[in-house]
Order: structure tokens, then sequence, then C-alpha cells
């Protein structure tokens, strides 16, 4: 999970610019599930056992890279658990392949009945008509944001309705060198932004050249957000109209993120992924990266001596980027009566059974999964001792596009210095707000 993994993960969670033409492709403007009215939900999901006829449901999901045997494994428990009644086939295909292809393939009825995405695609997905509700399943199986981690659960939301069954919480985290933090006499990596400015000076003074590498495509971006919001700042408006990372919070978390560039800390121009490949090698002290790396390191780093701690406080409210990977039902299975039933039962036999994707080095949504001793044990789950700091990106239509024209280029000008923080955020902020004017007609109910 090293170049590859971060730059599709990159491009699935953000870019919305090749659906934005899949759709055109579609009709523009129009609905992708039943002409003007929403694709029917079929018969309503009461739980028990599925007794409607042999079906087989297509799923497509991403998981291409260490992730993919998690899931097939849990695959195969299904499909032996269902044999005879309910086969469901693997679909895997690359993220920033897989978001664009769905409408399109749907449209066509050659898509995924059932489909595991972001939660940052939700929105957009539901309000071209492309998934259909699951209000029924979670009302039948008495699923409450009280079984779920409550950032994720809520990200699943879009205009009162549900239209996921989140499967976990993936966020960054900060990857330090046990070694060379014992150097300067820590046995934790430093949590606020004063013990890190100090301990990242006693690195520099100890012989590590540039402690904290300072990226400035991914994932930089996921790093100012966080920063945002660790600032009190938000990223948009509950009305979706206006960007509000350019506020205060938004320079003050630029400005930090460029300090480190200024004081030595990192060097200038960190070519993408080039501050995790640094640290693998053990070049670098520390580094904000994905949970997902956890298994990278474990298997192509098995020298390298390392921990992972929460993302340190810099700005005052704890808080980190956070995204989810969630099950969505289509409306290609909306069709079919019988395969919405099957895909209701499948939905909620892989999210209530779950323990296998932690190993994948998730955290499970599901608060029963993760108090599961064997879960409980795994690296990552420390992250979410507090639950309070995940933070999504808001559930708006389109959001993606915004985010890779605007937000992304402007924290990459002022990490580059091509811009100060302000003018580029500025700069980043007029561009956003009219593509989220277009978003509000585009995605018009």
């Amino acid at each position: 999970m090293t170049h590859s993994l971060s730059r599709r993960s990159f491009l699935g969670l953000t870019g919305a610019t090749g659906l934005a033409a899949a759709l055109s492709a579609c009709g523009g403007g129009t609905k992708l599930g039943a002409g003007e009215t929403a694709p029917s939900p079929a018969a309503t999901f009461s739980g028990g056992e599925y007794s409607g006829p042999k079906v087989t449901l297509d799923f497509w999901n991403g998981f291409t890279g260490g992730d993919g045997p998690h899931m097939r494994a849990m695959l195969d428990a299904f499909n032996k658990a269902y044999s005879g009644r309910i086969e469901v086939r693997n679909v895997t295909r690359q993220w920033a392949d897989l978001y664009p292809a769905v409408p399109t393939a749907i449209a066509a009825g050659k898509g995924p009945d059932v489909a595991v995405i972001h939660n940052d695609w939700i929105s957009t997905f539901a309000a071209r008509q492309v998934l259909i509700p699951l209000d029924d399943v979670v009302g039948a199986l008495g699923l409450t944001e009280s079984d779920f981690i409550p950032a994720v659960w809520k990200a699943g939301e879009y205009d009162g309705k549900r239209y996921s069954v989140p499967l976990d919480v993936h966020c960054l985290g900060d990857y330090w060198n046990t070694d060379h933090l014992g150097k300067i006499g820590l046995k934790e990596a430093p949590a606020d932004k004063a013990a890190y400015g100090e301990a990242l000076k006693g690195l520099k003074d100890a012989g590590i050249e540039h402690p904290f590498w300072m990226p400035n495509k991914w994932p930089a971006h996921l790093m100012f957000m966080s920063l945002v919001w660790q600032f009190g700042g938000q990223l948009y408006s509950e009305d979706g109209l206006q960007a509000l990372w350019g506020s205060d919070a938004g320079e003050q978390a630029l400005a930090w993120m460029v300090e480190q560039i200024d004081k030595g800390f990192s060097p200038e121009k960190v070519a993408i992924d080039s501050q995790y490949a640094a640290f693998k090698n053990g070049k670098v002290s520390l580094t904000w990266d994905g949970i997902w790396q956890i298994n990278d390191l474990k298997t192509n780093a098995p020298s390298l001596k390392w921990d992972l701690s929460p993302v340190p406080n810099i700005g005052g409210t704890p808080a980190v980027w956070s995204a989810s990977h969630n099950f969505v039902l289509t409306a290609q299975a909306g069709r079919d009566a019988n395969k919405v039933q099957a895909a209701k039962f499948f939905i909620d036999y892989m999210s209530e059974r779950s323990n296998e994707w932690a190993k994948a080095g998730m955290i499970p949504a599901r608060n029963s999964v993760r108090q599961d001793p064997q879960v409980a044990s795994l690296p990552q789950i420390a992250l979410a001792e507090n639950l309070d700091v995940f933070h999504f990106i808001p559930a708006l239509p389109g959001v993606g596009d915004v985010q890779t024209k605007a937000l992304e280029l402007a924290v990459a000008k002022a990490v580059l210095k091509q811009s100060s923080p302000a003018d580029a955020l500025k700069e980043g902020v007029a561009t956003a707000n009219k593509l989220l004017a277009d978003n509000k007609r585009k995605y018009a109910k």
C-alpha cells in the first residue's frame, strides 16, 4: 500500500470530474433511477432469513490493494453461508475508474447491484438517484447512531434518508520512528503544537536533517482539513453555497504547514508519497498518513521500528480528517425485488461480521466489532478512543469536484511557495464558490 494505494485513495476520495462527465453522458441533469421519480426500494426489509429464489448479485468495490484479500475472505464466508440462495460476484476496480463507471453501467443494466463507496460520494449518487434508501434495513435491525461511530453514521444520510450502512472509518494517523524519538528521550509521540515543535527541533539538532516532510499533494489536503477543524473552522456552509476553509482557521492551518518548511524541518517541493517512502526507509522521524499503511509497514518494512498515534492537536481542538467505506444498494438492483432483498441481507451480514475487515488496517464502524478482544488489540483501534475527533467532508453533491479544483490547488500553491497562504486561500475560495453554485444548479431536485 505505497504509492499506488495512496494515489488511488486520493483519486477515489476526492475526484469527481470523471463522474460529472459520466453523468453528462447519461443525460446531464436527469436522474438515473426511474425518470423523475426515485428508484423503487421494492419490498420492505424485515430481517429474518432470505426466502426468495436464488439470485446473483454483482458487488463492485475498489479493494485492489492489501485490503482485497480480507474483503474476499468476508465474501467467501457469505457465499458459503447463503449457498444455493444468494451468490455474490466480486467485481474489483481501481477507485478512480469505479466512480465514473457506476452511473453509466447502471443506466445500461450492467452495473453493480450492491457496492462499497466512500462517504463523500453518497450525496452525489443519491442526488442522481443511483442509490436506493436503506431506512427499512436499519429500522428492521434496530440499528441506530448508538451502534456506530456517530460521525460515520451521520455521513450516510442525505436529504433526510439513509443511503448507506458504514463498514469502517479510516483516518490520518501520526506514524513515528521509535528509534529517532528515543534519541531525544521521547517514548511517545508529541501530542500538541508546542511539544511537536520542540521535538522536531530536537530531532534536527540530533542529526535528522528533515524530520517531518511536508507534502504539497497527497496527503497535504487531508492534513490541511484536519488542521482547519483543529483551529475551529469548517469546510463549507450548511447550505453548500460557501467555502469556509479560507477563514482565519484555514489561514492558520496552511501557515503552520508552510512553517515546517521555513524552519527546515521539511525539504521544499516534496514529491507525492515521497514523505511516506522516506519514513519507510528510516529517513523521516514523523509522518501523517492513512491507517491503511499499517499493513504495508508490517509487511514491507519489517526492520523499521515504528508506532502510531493520533495526529497531534496543533490548533487547540482535537480533530482529524476521516472517511468511510459504505455499503450501498443501487437502482439497478431496484428493478428486481428479489435482488433488493438479497442485497439487504448481504449488507447486514457484512456489517455485523466485519472483524476480518479490521485486519485490513481499518477501524470498524460498528461498536460491537471494535469491542471484540481480537480487534481491540489492533494498532488503529487506539485512534478511536475519542470518537469526537473524526471529521468528514460534508455530504454535498459534487463536493469532490470542489476539493480537487479549488481546495487542493490552494494548499499546493502555498506549500510550493507560489502564493502566500492568504492569497492561495482567497483564490481557491473564489473558485470553490463558483463550483458550489454550479453544483447547486446541477444537482437541483
